[in-house]
Parts: C-alpha cells; sequence; structure tokens
C-alpha cells in the first residue's frame, strides 16, 4: 500500500504543491492581517491538496497517450503501467469531492467559486491541443490560489489585491514556458502547441524574460498596495535573485539544468514570498 501510494504522489508530482500552497496561505494571512484561525489554515491547506492533486491526476490522465509516445516521460506511472486508468479516475474524484468538501467547509463564497477554479485547473490539460497560450492559462489556473485563500478568511472579494494573481499568473506563465523547452521538438512533431514549439526556444526563452519582469513589478506593487514593510521588500529583492538565476543557469542551447532551474528557484520564490509577508504582518505590516 505504502509503495502505491509513494508511485501515486510521484505520478502527481506532489512535493510541486510548494509552488501554489504558499500563495493561497498569503492570500489568507493578507485577510486576516495576520495569522488567521486554526480552522480556516487547515481547511485552506486540504482544498489546495485536493484541487492540485485532481487537476495533476487529470492531467496525467489527458497526456497519458502522449507521454507513453514522448521518450522524456515513458517511465511516468500510467504509461509504464505502475498505476492503472481506473486507479488514477478514483484519485481525481476523491480529491476532487476532498477539495469542494473543504470549500464547504469554510464559506459559502469559497464553495460558489469552487467549480470554476477547479474546472479552470483541469481545462490547462486540454490546452496544448489548440494553443501556444496553454502557459498564460496554467498561470490563470495558479492565479486563483491567492484569491482563494483570501476569500477563506474574508469570505468576500473586497478588498483583495489583484495584483497579486496577476504576479503569480506571469511568474507561472514564465517558468511553464521555459519548461517547455523540454519538449518542444516532441509538440511540435505531435501535433501539440506551446510557445517553445511554435516560436522556437530561443524566443520562448524572450517571452519568459518579458513574463518575470511583469510579475517582478507586480510582486513589488503588491507589497506597496497592502502596505507591507521592508521585509516583504528584502522577500523581493531575494526574488529578484532568485528570477534572475533561473535564466542565468538555463539557455535554449543547455537545457541540462532546467529541473534545478524550475522546482528549486521557483519552490524558493513562492516560500519567500510568504515568509516575506508574514514577517512584514508579524513587525506591523
Amino acid at each position: 500500500m505504502w509503495k502505491k501510494i509513494s508511485v501515486l504522489l510521484e505520478m502527481i508530482k506532489f512535493q510541486h504543491t510548494v509552488f501554489a500552497m504558499p500563495f493561497a496561505l498569503m492570500g489568507a494571512f493578507l485577510a486576516e492581517r495576520g495569522i488567521p484561525d486554526f480552522s480556516v489554515f487547515f481547511w485552506v491547506v486540504i482544498a489546495m491538496g485536493g484541487a492540485r492533486t485532481s487537476a495533476m491526476t487529470f492531467n496525467r490522465i489527458a497526456d497519458r497517450k502522449f507521454d507513453a509516445a514522448n521518450p522524456r516521460t515513458t517511465g511516468r506511472a500510467l504509461p509504464a503501467g505502475e498505476v492503472t486508468l481506473i486507479q488514477s479516475w478514483g484519485l481525481m474524484i476523491g480529491a476532487s469531492l476532498l477539495f469542494f468538501f473543504a470549500c464547504f467547509m469554510l464559506n459559502p463564497l469559497a464553495l460558489m467559486i469552487a467549480p470554476f477554479a477547479l474546472g479552470l485547473t483541469l481545462f490547462y490539460s486540454l490546452t496544448k491541443r489548440f494553443t501556444w497560450l496553454c502557459h498564460v492559462v496554467l498561470g490563470v489556473a495558479l492565479a486563483i490560489s491567492p484569491l482563494g485563500g483570501w476569500v477563506a478568511v474574508a469570505a468576500s472579494l473586497e478588498g483583495y489585491p489583484w495584483v497579486l494573481s496577476l504576479a503569480v499568473l506571469f511568474w507561472v506563465a514564465g517558468f511553464d514556458c521555459i519548461y517547455a523547452c523540454l519538449d518542444a521538438d516532441f509538440d511540435r512533431d505531435a501535433g501539440l502547441y506551446s510557445m517553445p514549439s511554435f516560436f522556437g526556444r530561443k524566443n520562448g526563452f524572450r517571452i519568459a524574460v518579458l513574463f518575470h519582469l511583469l510579475a517582478f513589478i507586480l510582486f513589488t506593487l503588491t507589497g506597496v498596495l497592502t502596505g507591507l514593510n521592508y521585509w516583504y521588500f528584502l522577500g523581493i529583492a531575494l526574488t529578484a535573485a532568485a528570477l534572475f538565476y533561473q535564466h542565468l543557469i538555463v539557455s535554449p542551447k543547455d537545457l541540462s539544468r532546467i529541473r534545478q532551474s524550475f522546482f528549486s528557484m521557483n519552490g524558493l520564490i513562492a516560500l519567500t514570498l510568504f515568509c516575506a509577508t508574514c514577517l512584514a504582518l508579524a513587525t506591523g505590516n
């Protein structure tokens, strides 16, 4: 049983929850202007875990034939036969129900927006079939994370700093565009769309730089509009360094360190901004 669980967790890359979870909590902390009630904190974590598990499992289900044909992904659990299709659907449905239950436990508005939020994350998995804007769609899906955290606490959209969601959108779209360079040739041959496959790797990197510049500006503006102090802007400085390093260690001609760029630096960015927000709120904003 534990081996099967570990295979399922690896299939959905559960550790990548670190990308969205800190921003959901950041939204909750900003709405509370401090630490939310434990019950709210708990159900936000459960909701995020459920939503991401559902979305990632559906992604693996939808892409299973492409994964089987792509040399880079043939070892994934579904094409390798380590997990059955029925088990995958069961995991997705169970995670979806957990997400809706967590939203129900939060407040009526959270439950009201839950179908839209989950539907958008599921829809992303189909977008590579018809548009190179798939990275932007993924960005929009993850941009709901801080909004969801805010709604969990405030039960309202009033006062929400929308620039935070825009920042998350461009940050995610940027790093996903870089990561898509790994499969640019396969996607082109398979009739799938991505910015690197459509415009070329070099232009894909240029677009990613533009997206990350916009993200940096919008993250900075978030601190200004929410009245956060120097701790937050110290986090912004570290974020800028991580973004720069992410583009420094990979290039269109050398993708050997792209996983370090994708996971380590982006996980660091999410955690840094959340911790910086907590410190700013704890020291008088």
